[in-house]
């Protein structure tokens, strides 16, 4: 099974105009809702640079800023806007158990577990930069992932109905997702992102019904290969994947929350 929409990723000519400055920023270990309160403020600010460009002429307008986040979170499930409560298997004192929080969120899909190992991106990008079509954006954010573990020896794919990056798709007995996605997007502005599983503790999924799909397993790069990753040579793979994708630079920038 391959369903790599190959006329989309490979036809990136409508990004050939010229390389996009894309802010980069390790927010390391962070709180979730610390780390969502930023993409907020980020968010935000891009919509009212657009709202101002509205009443300025093509000549004084100003160009929006794109940034890319990468972050690790402490114990964590989020629950998207589309999604099932009943999902979420754990009951508090089961949460308080774990050390893990849960959240309610403003993205797209269902119930997925953040935290410690897990390698999450948040792209807070004016696709108006790139190309304004989110099923595209979401085609193109699989392919990192999909290339980046394929410098590890894996062969990663998609799962038709479902966004993220499988591992044996095709055979029922055997898929198992190794990234999920969720995103939020707003006159072309999106927010929220991946959830890579790298060095992640998988029992933490038993807790969920993983994106609500409840026939399927969860993977990490470590268990597939057997062996701990070191997380800042994955978070450079997918950086240069990322940039090759999009057409864009990564410019490194302190982080001020």
């Amino acid at each position: 099974m391959n369903n790599s929409p190959q006329n989309e990723i490979t036809g990136t000519s409508d990004l050939s105009a010229g390389k996009r400055t894309v802010v980069f920023q390790d927010l390391h270990l962070i709180d979730y809702k610390q780390a969502w309160d930023y993409q907020e403020k980020l968010f935000n600010e891009i919509l009212a640079e657009k709202t101002a460009n509205r009443n300025l002429s093509p000549e004084e307008q100003k160009s929006t800023k794109n940034y890319l986040l990468f972050c690790e979170h402490p114990h964590v499930y989020t629950l998207g806007k589309s999604g099932d409560e009943h999902h979420l298997l754990a009951d508090d004192a089961a949460l308080h158990e774990k050390q893990a929080v849960f959240y309610k969120i403003n993205r797209g899909g269902d119930i997925t577990y953040h935290g410690p190992g897990q390698l999450v991106g948040y792209p807070i990008l004016d696709l108006d930069n790139f190309f304004t079509d989110i099923h595209k954006y979401l085609r193109f954010l699989e392919e990192v992932i999909i290339r980046t573990i394929a410098e590890y020896g894996l062969k990663g794919d998609r799962y038709p109905g479902y966004t993220g990056v499988w591992l044996d798709p095709a055979d029922p007995f055997k898929a198992r997702k190794i990234c999920a996605f969720g995103v939020r997007s707003s006159r072309w502005v999106t927010m929220h992102g991946w959830g890579f599983n790298v060095n992640t503790d998988l029992s933490y999924f038993g807790s969920i019904v993983p994106c609500g799909i409840n026939d399927k397993a969860v993977t990490s790069l470590q268990k597939e290969i057997g062996r701990e990753l070191d997380l800042e040579e994955v978070k450079q793979k997918l950086k240069k994947h990322f940039a090759d994708l999009f057409a864009c630079e990564l410019t490194d920038a302190p982080v001020a929350i």
